[in-house]
């Protein structure tokens, strides 16, 4: 059977990537970009930063910066009327995953027309986005490298998954350097949302040799990088490092697929806005022990990518200590293990596993489990 492989045409990462970008902008052609971010992005002079690298090519800019933590409907579509009345030719968004995925809505709307709930699913649009210039500011959601993004439809209280080549940005900037100040809880919840990326596109039946050799690449790097880019955000060579094990992971996932960790995540961000990057770490364990009951091979490699001794051992015992591995990881950078530790106690468990049934990530686990199944594995982290 043949493969496709997806990845955006050009991607700069490294330090000081940013300052390079203006050429590449340039060629494009554009005249004016309408900027996706957030407010404490722009608030905190971020994206003055990227501003700064538009003027000095002689670029004009319209900046949107309402875009929420976890992006809805109403955040896409009050960008695209926006970017109606603003003359823009392309869009230029700046954050972690949330402008991702919102710009990626706002430029599959305005091509495509609709409404972005529309979109749902694998495959739904038949025109390409308004080109997006993806600067990242995050090391974790892959969301400017892949063809997947996520809204919130607030009134269904449904993260929506779409999977779409037509949402695939012209040009991805990743510069560390931009990456310095975040938070340690950030960086943490971001670090293991790649893991959980690399580890989802590992044990995948989608797989196949080159996904395998750029997740378990990024395996073997976020365990060596995370906990130091968590103790010290200004830790260059970390954040670099981290960095590699987005694009690692995210071209990974991007041509293999992802599984249930992600749609079991993408209910807890629905209905109660938690952080998606500690939903995967809560549940990366849970979700990953019931796969290896059924095909334990695949956890061998991933435990020698962890830097855990292999020889002598069964394929299970090597999933067993994957498990705690990925236990210790996420205690050490500080995930909370509990919902209750977010402040959430009242869980509709038959609401969130019967959407976690319908996720389009669902389909790429290695077995579906019953509703049942899935209301075990949440109650574990209640």
């Amino acid at each position: 059977m043949g493969r496709v492989f997806y990845v955006p045409s050009t991607n700069l990462m490294g330090r000081g990537c940013l300052s390079e970008v203006g050429p590449f902008i340039q060629e494009l052609g554009f005249k004016k970009a309408f900027v996706v971010t957030d407010k404490f992005l722009n608030k905190s002079g971020i994206v003055g930063k990227v501003l700064a690298v538009l003027d000095s090519v002689g670029v004009n800019y319209q900046v949107y910066d309402e875009v929420k933590p976890n992006p809805t409907t109403t955040n896409v579509h009050d960008g695209v009327d926006m970017f109606k009345d603003s003359g823009c030719d392309f869009i230029v968004s700046v954050g972690g995953g949330s402008p991702q995925d919102a710009a990626k809505g706002i430029g599959l709307v305005l091509t495509n027309g609709g409404h972005v709930r529309e979109y749902e699913g694998v495959g739904k649009t038949k025109k390409k986005s308004v080109p997006i210039v993806a600067m990242n500011t995050t090391a974790g959601t892959s969301a400017e490298y892949t063809i997947n993004y996520v809204i919130t439809d607030e009134e269904r209280q449904v993260k929506m998954v779409m999977v779409d080549k037509n949402s695939l940005v012209t040009i991805s900037v990743n510069d560390p350097e931009l990456m310095l100040d975040k938070p340690a809880d950030l960086t943490a919840a971001t670090g293991m949302d790649a893991l959980t990326h690399a580890i989802e596109a590992i044990v995948t039946p989608g797989a196949f040799p080159v996904t395998d050799a750029t997740a378990l690449a990024a395996v073997e790097t976020v365990f060596n990088y995370l906990p130091r880019a968590v103790k010290d955000g200004h830790d260059i060579e970390a954040r670099e490092q981290m960095v590699y094990v987005m694009f690692l992971a995210g071209i990974a996932f991007n041509n293999a697929g992802l599984g249930f960790v992600h749609a079991m995540a993408h209910q807890l961000g629905g209905v109660y806005d938690l952080p998606h990057g500690v939903c995967n770490a809560m549940l990366l364990p849970i979700v990953e022990r019931e796969n290896a009951k059924r095909d334990p091979k695949k956890f061998r490699a991933i435990a020698k990518a962890a830097g855990l001794e292999v020889a002598g051992k069964t394929d299970e015992q090597c999933a067993e200590e994957v498990i705690e591995a990925i236990k210790a990881l996420s205690k050490e950078v500080g995930i909370p293990s509990k919902l209750s530790e977010l402040g959430v106690t009242d869980v509709d468990l038959d609401k969130l596993a019967d959407n976690s049934l319908k996720d389009a990530c669902a389909p790429g686990n290695p077995f579906i489990p019953t509703k049942e199944e899935v209301i075990q594995m949440f109650k574990e982290i209640l």
